[in-house]
């Protein structure tokens, strides 16, 4: 696990091996993304396909009709 220290700035360093896992360079942005307790950073300058897998599958497939129904039985409550 890497570890980086917060400074007294409220700053951090991202480690060596993070840049280079992630091909970040100095004046490259990250976006912040809070999930519950955790906290997630993605390169900005990176391609849309680096997302990929960031959103885990549904366990079980819907089918259009199934959303529909959803969407008009939940819709007609409001």
């Amino acid at each position: 696990m890497t570890v980086a220290t917060i400074s007294s700035r409220g700053q951090i360093t991202i480690p060596a091996d993070v840049r280079a896992t992630l091909s970040l360079k100095r004046g490259d942005k990250v976006n912040f993304i809070i999930i519950g307790n955790e906290v997630k950073f993605l390169p900005v300058t990176k391609d849309i396909n680096t997302l990929k897998g960031f959103i885990k599958k549904p366990l079980k497939a819907v089918s259009i009709e199934e959303m529909n129904k959803t969407i008009k039985t939940r819709g007609s409550s409001s």
